[in-house]
């Protein structure tokens, strides 16, 4: 007999956990299912490349919620289990020991999966991601036995496991194809200001590096190999190449898409009763200047669980947040509010020597984004001229002893 359920979840991350969460707070009464790949229940994402690979925070303590808080609410958690297949026209999902999943409502909130090297010795042992608990105890587990690691990419994962493996006592090298560190997501004074802290901290950071190959032996990775020809000695490689939207399945069954699902602004997809949340979900973003766009952050995939859930309940507000992100590496907080892309000016405000300073991003005259290093009052006022979309002085931006919230008008 096929089990039913009211409302079925699939993707038991930070989207997929806060919708269910959401669904119960507005007083949804029916069945909910969360179905999760992993056998764990849902947990915190971002810890896992600083707090849990540094062993400063044990599993238990980046848990969203307690195990029993989940049966208290009735929410059915099917762990460990992949879905293989969705019928949109018969409501049914298909996992992949071939269950038979019948929903009223399908939110997918499936994230997605770490973009792999395609060259030669890419799948050798030794060769990790950072995207689930499993992939950082497996790394953890190799810690003992090296002494030379290679990042590729100089993203956030990749800058945030840099960090935390010099700290253990490892020799990092890390490799960026661009001209610097962060150049999809920040402007050159951030880049260049954690380009020297990185090798300050002693890490070998390369720029304009693209990897040949992993070399290896006994089928375990032992260097790695520059298209330049030079070959780095290594225990351990990390990828952090960013990740492919896992819509796959959604797609197939015919929902409107590309690079992610799109939906509307209540996170409807073009398929009957199917909501998609999260890191994969496309959607026009209105800090975007309405472009289409997926936004990898814990941020919007709470808040778009929560606009889902509000639909699903006859609630018609649109999604309109305010998109924020934050790093940790070494003693530095980054803390990100709006979308700095497109952008056509940007202002120091303070001192990189200090270790204390912002960015402030304009467009047209117009604040649209802030990155704020150790500086916690500019990152709470900015917010308020990001929302605003406030034309300031130029001068006062970059005054530091200017308060942000006294240019807001």
């Amino acid at each position: 007999m096929t089990e039913r359920f009211d409302i079925v979840i699939v993707g038991a991350g930070h989207g997929g956990a806060q919708a269910a969460i959401a669904l119960r707070q507005q007083g949804f009464a029916g069945t909910i299912a969360l179905i999760g790949d992993e056998p764990d229940p849902p947990y915190e994402r971002p810890p896992l490349s600083k707090d849990y690979l540094a062993r400063d925070k044990p599993f238990e303590r980046i848990l969203i919620r307690p195990e029993s808080f989940w049966r208290d609410r009735d929410v059915t958690m099917l762990l460990g289990r992949r879905v293989a297949a969705v019928d949109a026209a018969a409501h049914r999902v298909t996992l992949a020991d071939g269950t038979p999943i019948d929903y009223g409502i399908l939110i997918w909130a499936t994230g997605g999966t770490p973009r792999r090297l395609t060259c030669s010795g890419h799948d050798l042992t030794g060769v990790h991601a950072v995207r689930t608990r499993a992939d950082v105890d497996r790394l953890m587990a190799e810690l003992p036995a090296t002494t030379r690691v290679v990042v590729v990419g100089g993203g956030y994962i990749g800058l945030e496991a840099a960090a935390v493996l010099t700290k253990l006592g490892k020799h990092v090298t890390v490799l960026e194809a661009a001209d610097r560190v962060l150049a999809r997501v920040a402007g050159e004074p951030l880049s260049r200001f954690y380009e020297g802290e990185h090798r300050a901290h002693g890490v070998d950071l390369r720029l304009g590096a693209t990897v040949d190959c992993i070399l290896g032996a006994d089928g375990r990775a032992t260097g790695v190999r520059l298209a330049d020809g030079e070959t780095l000695a290594a225990q351990m490689v990390v990828v952090g190449i960013g990740v492919v939207p896992a819509v796959e399945h959604l797609l197939a069954a015919g929902a409107d898409g590309d690079n992610g699902v799109r939906v509307d602004a209540q996170c409807r997809t073009s398929l009957p009763d199917v909501f998609a949340i999260g890191d994969c979900a496309l959607h026009a973003n209105d800090f975007a200047d309405g472009a289409s766009i997926r936004l990898e952050s814990v941020q919007n995939a709470n808040d778009q669980a929560t606009v889902a859930a509000r639909a699903i309940l006859g609630g018609t507000d649109p999604y309109h947040a305010v998109p924020w992100f934050w790093s940790n590496q070494y003693d530095l907080k980054l803390q990100t509010v709006g979308l700095s892309t497109g952008h056509d000016r940007a202002i120091l405000r303070g001192d990189p020597a200090t270790r204390s300073f912002s960015l402030v991003y304009l467009r047209d005259g117009r604040v649209i984004a802030l990155d704020c290093v150790n500086a916690v009052k500019d990152y709470v006022q900015g917010k308020a001229l990001v929302t605003g979309r406030v034309a300031a002085d130029p001068a006062s931006l970059a005054d530091a002893a200017t308060p942000l919230k006294s240019l807001v008008g």
